[in-house]
């Protein structure tokens, strides 16, 4: 039954942490200053461009991060550099 116990909590933990990192992407995107940022409809437009279909975006953590569908129709949560609008990461 310990064992049970610890085997549990152990996996709750690693979860945590993985949905923790997950969703800041563990890092900034950028260390500019937010007077040197691009719009959101900026941003927008730049993963559009890419051949994504925006769903939703906000600025958050010095990351813009943006819920879109790729071009089979799978979600994904894009990390942009709001700098650049370069695509950082993705989930």
């Amino acid at each position: 039954m310990r064992k049970l116990a610890l085997i549990f909590l152990t996996a709750v933990m690693l979860g945590a942490a993985a949905t923790a990192e997950a969703g800041s992407l563990g890092r900034p995107c950028t260390t500019a200053p937010q007077t040197e940022w691009l719009s959101l409809e900026v941003l927008q437009t730049k993963v559009e461009a890419l051949g994504y279909k925006v769903q939703k975006a906000k600025l958050k953590n010095a990351c813009g991060e943006i819920y879109a569908l790729d071009k089979n129709g799978a979600r994904l949560e894009l990390f942009v550099d709001p700098t650049s609008g370069e695509i950082v990461g993705q989930l």
